[in-house]
């Protein structure tokens, strides 16, 4: 019986051996520790060669890892003009070499509301994502574009703001990182089975229930002040409750992947995957 999450990390694992390095030999690492997800780290910049893409497709096909791609950390939905074009071109290459490589998921940072309210900003961000879908489409490439929640409350980015950008747009689905969720109100909060569970309802009553089973999840320790996220931590080093959020996980049926972002990486995915094993009774 396969287990309702896929576990990863964003990035290759610490671990990766130098040879044969890279993307490739991150995949199949990762495949041998327990790990059957990979979110490729492409945050600085999309610098790869179509025979790159090729091989790392054709190495996460054998070993059976589903790959997603984390796009460039410099991208706004709610840049101006000029940077706007530069932002999309960033998106875009993410998701064209992505596809090539086999990744099925693009995770982004949306980018900031430049002290705007979010309802003004989104009338902005949609129809500039809507395009990009649209031509990603017309190309015949069908990843999934998955704006992440983020930590900062002066980002855009919340859970709002990723339903609505998902909701308005077939192709989009938010990227939940959890632990930026737990980060964002600044004082403690979103960290009871009740306060996830809230979390989903909304989720479903935006995207439906068949949405749940395939969630996109980005999970750690984090800390924070007043203003939000500060860094990422490892998970016993952190007050989030992984076991709460995972019972939450379990009460509403969800499937889907679970990348870590800890520190520590590999180490904290195996210990959520052993976490959700125990958690929801599932066995591999």
């Amino acid at each position: 019986m396969a287990l309702s999450f896929q576990f990863g990390t964003v990035g290759s694992p610490i671990g990766t051996p130098k040879k044969p390095g890279g993307s490739v030999g991150a995949i199949e690492f990762s495949k041998s520790i327990g790990l059957t997800a990979l979110e490729l780290g492409w945050v600085q910049s999309v610098r790869v060669s179509e025979a790159t893409c090729a091989a790392i497709k054709d190495k996460a096909a054998e070993q059976g890892v589903a790959l997603s791609v984390h796009a460039p950390y410099f991208i706004n939905l709610n840049a101006d003009e000029e940077e706007w074009t530069k932002s999309r071109k960033r998106l875009m290459d993410a998701a064209y070499y992505g596809n090539l490589a086999g990744a099925t998921d693009i995770i982004f940072h949306p980018g900031s509301y430049f002290e705007r309210p979010p309802a003004e900003v989104l009338k902005v961000a949609i129809p500039r994502l809507k395009e990009c879908v649209r031509e990603l489409r017309q190309a015949k490439n069908p990843v999934i574009l998955r704006p992440e929640t983020m930590g900062k409350s002066a980002m855009l980015g919340s859970l709002e703001d990723t339903l609505a950008m998902s909701k308005a747009i077939e192709g989009v689905q938010p990227c939940l990182d959890f632990a930026h969720l737990h980060a964002r109100p600044g004082d403690g909060t979103m960290n009871t089975v009740e306060e996830w569970k809230r979390l989903l309802e909304a989720y479903q009553a935006s995207l439906g229930k068949e949405a749940l089973k395939s969630l996109h999840i980005h999970l750690s320790g984090i800390e924070y002040g007043p203003k939000g996220e500060k860094n990422h931590l490892p998970l016993q080093g952190s007050d989030l409750k992984l076991k709460a959020l995972f019972e939450a996980l379990r009460d509403f049926g969800c499937a889907g992947r679970i990348l870590c972002e800890s520190p520590i990486m590999e180490e904290d995915a195996l210990l959520m995957k052993k976490t959700w094993m125990k958690v929801s009774g599932e066995r591999e």
